[in-house]
């Protein structure tokens, strides 16, 4: 690579009034205004503007008509080049100082973050099949291959619910008169049914599933199950009173993602409360594909259930029998929330992985009551009311769950129950009291969002938290350059914020409050897997790994980080219907958490490279991080001092020529970690071109 000065040309053909032009080879650094054409011209003009374009590889140009004043007119741009002035080489290396070191990394800043959102946990964590299972929706007549074609004719083109009616459209009626669960459940005539199109099946899968019927009368009817592309049909008797639960299950014939699920109803008119449908290998109910990939990432910590989800969940709807948990709206996002997934749900999830619980309470629209009986219910003995209930539940010994947060984002107009800053720290103070009141032993989080929010939620209530919240998101940038390092300067960024809040706020003096980065993420481009599905690329990963080197170097200030939101939204795990793949991002998460030591040394190495270096706890290993966003592959000359190395080590390299190469559920991953051996002498590491490489050196000891 070469360091390069260049300057930009534009011609310009006419302007009515000022044309100011500037040019930035760091988009986020716009340069000053250059040239200014006086009012009136009219001219075609050549401008030229020298810059000094360092490491980047992209560069912007911006015309303002008007300058610093309001100005109306309109100018004409005919041409715009970049020329090479001069050249310089640029020969980087490493130097890592092993007698500077820094304060050990806190394993949690390896976390994940899950919200009730899109396809995150209903489509991606849990192994549900069926949409609206507790029929939220009413099921309303709309164009079936099941109707008649000349009635299909005069029905609405497009219903709410995923169930359709198999037969005459006013034989599905909903009733509300002591439905089943939510608000009503539907009655289906004798002849016809209901069926939900569009399954995924996997040939030699089998698949479970359960339905509860009564009958609508005195007589009872018949109920039949099917699904199309499996084999069996399942018949059961709905006779009158109570609903009864009937299971069945299929084996598929073969792979298909068209596959229906059909109830029908003979004899007599019945009832349907719920129905249910997984593959017979789930896990406690979550997808056996999603969680073996979550096992890789062995996040040590799991925030749960939002985000701004938080802000309106009340999550005692989330326990007890789960077929009579209410289904509600989607209090922030769109979409059903079926209530499946609950507190009890996600402590066996965490049990599953071996991970620590970290819970957001709800004070948005939630109280201080709300908060303590949740935490009661988690924490608290058999004895307590709540712990009681966890106890009638199944779950007799109560959950280890150090970790609360009160509260997300409560500065932003978009979350629900949002307020100034002195009503709010009025109210976390109130829930802290609350909360430490029914468990002294539990670690607080608090609110913060790096600016006046944090510096106020610090000097009112710094006697009620224990770490302090952050939250960023960066979006695409032009250049490979400038789009990796805008992570690693958002972190770094708010590291800095509370070091100035440190020196500034007298009750801070001795008292160190830790940030815990629970949201951090890059959030841009089309929604591929569902609400939020963002896909991530080989350059995003690249950001993620200088996100997890940037952790390091602030490893005095930095305790936790969640990345969001794990599985499809903005996640680092990716699902389709059958098939959970690890994302670019996921690759380097699941990298750096298995191999980078604990114990940071000083490291340096010339931009655009991102080099970090690590002892491990033992100081038997040097492990070396450098992401080289650059489209060469690289030898660097590494010094090292105040250690010695010897034998044989490992590269892990995560690399290839396409910035834009990203992994498919389903298909052959297009970006892979590569593993290798590394012989000594270790004078000189060698990267791909757009890589992540992680080296694990073997120290001499004597």
């Amino acid at each position: 690579m070469k360091r390069t000065s260049l300057a930009v040309l534009a011609l310009v053909l006419m302007g009515c009034s000022l044309m100011s032009v500037s040019h930035a080879a760091d988009p986020l650094e716009p340069g000053a205004d250059r040239n200014v054409i006086p009012q009136g011209f009219n001219d075609r003009a050549r401008i030229e503007l020298p810059s000094e374009t360092g490491t980047h590889d992209a560069a912007q140009v911006r015309g303002l008509l008007g300058g610093r004043e309001l100005i109306a007119g309109t100018a004409w741009c005919a041409n715009v080049c970049l020329t090479q002035l001069t050249r310089e080489d640029w020969k980087p290396a490493i130097t890592i100082d092993a007698t500077q070191q820094g304060a050990p990394i806190s394993p949690y800043i390896y976390g994940q973050f899950i919200e009730h959102l899109g396809r995150c946990i209903y489509g991606g964590i849990w192994a549900e099949m069926l949409e609206d299972r507790k029929f939220y929706y009413p099921i309303t007549p709309a164009y079936a291959p099941y109707a008649d074609a000349d009635a299909a004719q005069q029905l609405p083109v497009v219903a709410a619910s995923p169930w359709q009616i198999m037969g005459e459209p006013d034989s599905v009626t909903m009733v509300e008169e002591e439905p089943f669960v939510g608000t009503h459940s539907p009655r289906i005539d004798a002849g016809s049914g209901i069926c939900q199109h569009d399954l995924a099946l996997v040939q030699g899968q089998k698949y479970v599933g359960y339905v509860w019927t009564r009958a609508a009368g005195d007589d009872a009817g018949v109920v039949r199950v099917a699904l199309t592309g499996a084999d069996g049909v399942w018949s059961f008797p709905c006779a009158g009173g109570q609903y009864a639960r009937q299971a069945f299950e299929f084996l598929a014939r073969e792979s298909t993602v068209h596959a229906s699920l059909s109830i029908t109803v003979e004899q007599h008119p019945c009832f349907v409360g719920t129905v249910s449908l997984m593959p017979s290998d789930n896990v406690e109910g979550m997808r056996a594909d999603t969680m073996a990939v979550l096992r890789q990432l062995n996040s040590p910590v799991y925030r749960w259930p939002g985000g701004n989800f938080v802000s309106g969940y009340d999550w005692k709807d989330g326990i007890g029998d789960r077929d009579r948990r209410p289904p509600r709206k989607n209090p922030a996002w769109t979409g059903v929330e079926h209530n499946d997934f609950g507190l009890d749900e996600f402590m066996a999830f965490c049990r599953i992985l071996d991970t620590e619980p970290y819970i957001a309470l709800n004070s948005g629209l939630g109280d201080a009551i709300s908060a303590v009986e949740e935490v009661q219910y988690a924490t608290g003995s058999a004895g307590t009311p709540m712990g009681a209930w966890r106890a009638r539940n199944g779950h007799a010994d109560p959950y280890q769950v150090k970790w609360w947060s009160i509260g997300n984002e409560m500065y932003g107009s978009w979350q629900l129950g949002h307020m100034s800053l002195e009503d709010y720290t009025r109210k976390h103070n109130e829930f802290a009291a609350a909360l430490r009141a029914e468990n002294p032993s539990i670690q607080l989080v608090a609110v913060g969002d790096a600016g006046p929010w944090s510096e106020g939620m610090l000097q009112h209530c710094s006697d009620s938290m224990d770490l302090i919240s952050e939250h960023f998101y960066c979006q695409e940038r032009p250049g490979l350059t400038a789009h990796v390092a805008q992570i690693a300067d958002a972190v770094r960024a708010k590291a800095e914020a509370h070091r100035g809040y440190r020196e500034r706020l007298p009750m801070l003096q001795g008292k160190d409050i830790d940030i815990a980065l629970d949201e951090w993420n890059y959030w841009y481009g089309p929604h591929v897997f569902g609400e939020l599905g963002t896909r991530y690329f080989l350059q995003d990963a690249l950001g993620i790994a200088g996100g997890l080197h940037e952790y390091t170097r602030q490893s005095d200030i930095m305790f936790m980080a969640n990345y969001a939101q794990t599985v499809n939204v903005i996640g680092c795990v990716k699902t389709n219907k059958t098939h959970a793949s690890m994302e670019t991002t996921g690759l380097v998460l699941q990298l750096y958490r298995a191999h980078y030591g604990t114990i940071p040394l000083s490291a340096a190495s010339q931009a655009p490279l991102d080099v970090a270096a690590a002892l491990t706890a033992d100081g038997r290993t040097l492990t070396v991080g450098v992401v080289n966003p650059t489209l060469q592959p690289l030898d660097l000359p590494l010094q090292l001092d105040g250690l010695t190395l010897e034998g044989t080590g490992r590269r892990w390299q995560i690399a290839g020529s396409d910035p834009l190469a990203y992994n498919e559920p389903g298909q052959t991953p297009a970006v892979t970690i590569q593993e290798s051996a590394v012989e000594a002498p270790f004078d000189q590491l060698s990267v791909a071109s757009c890589s992540v490489t992680l080296f694990a050196l073997p120290v001499r000891t004597e």
